[in-house]
């Protein structure tokens, strides 16, 4: 690991007022309340609720999936900047991903409040590369709030130790969920009929 990241001195990232004030115990319940309550809603809107109409959002699959690619091609470049010990660049792009994919979450859980689910109507082999597809998306995706705010946590307490270890797991499991949400949006309209 560089000297320069490793010291709070020489660091070009500044820890936050509040979160140095945070216990890592302190940030761990809140994370882990979060995280449990952003999927508990998920839950909700494709289990429970099953979509009961409102705004027509038909449009959101689409910008949906642009920021899913958003996601991961800044995830990409913030791995690159990283490994060339750009630091202020790893973090704008970094922070960017996250916005990206915040963004996408939002507009989700808004498309999916209030249409449902979307069901996959292709056949044959395609079919169960599909759900292959979207299982492992879904299990993987439960990880990433967690991770992505716990990666954050310590790059803004300036513990890069403890950053880049979680960091390690979280990059692959964020870029692969960015992909293959992509993907999936591409199985869902190229089945025919998408029904939205």
């Amino acid at each position: 690991m560089d000297r320069a990241m490793s010291t709070h001195a020489s660091s070009p990232l500044k820890p936050v007022g509040l979160l140095t004030r945070t216990s890592d115990r302190s940030f761990y319940v809140f994370n882990a309340v979060l995280s449990a309550a952003a999927l508990a809603f998920l839950a909700y809107i494709l289990i429970i609720r099953r979509g009961a109409g409102g705004a027509d959002l038909r449009f959101m699959p689409p910008l949906n999936a642009a920021l899913n690619a958003t996601a991961a091609t800044l995830l990409v470049a913030g791995w690159f900047a990283i490994k060339r010990r750009a630091v202020v660049v790893h973090k704008y792009l970094m922070v960017s991903a996250f916005v990206a994919s915040s963004l996408f979450l939002v507009g989700y859980l808004a498309y999916h409040f209030v249409h449902g689910d979307t069901k996959y109507q292709g056949t044959g082999p395609l079919r169960a590369v599909y759900f292959a597809v979207l299982i492992s998306h879904i299990v993987l995706s439960a990880g990433i709030v967690p991770l992505a705010l716990t990666s954050f946590y310590f790059a803004y307490k300036a513990n890069f130790v403890k950053h880049a270890r979680v960091a390690r797991v979280t990059l692959p499991l964020w870029l692969y969920v960015s992909v293959t949400g992509v993907l999936i949006y591409f199985m869902l309209r190229g089945s025919p009929p998408a029904v939205p």
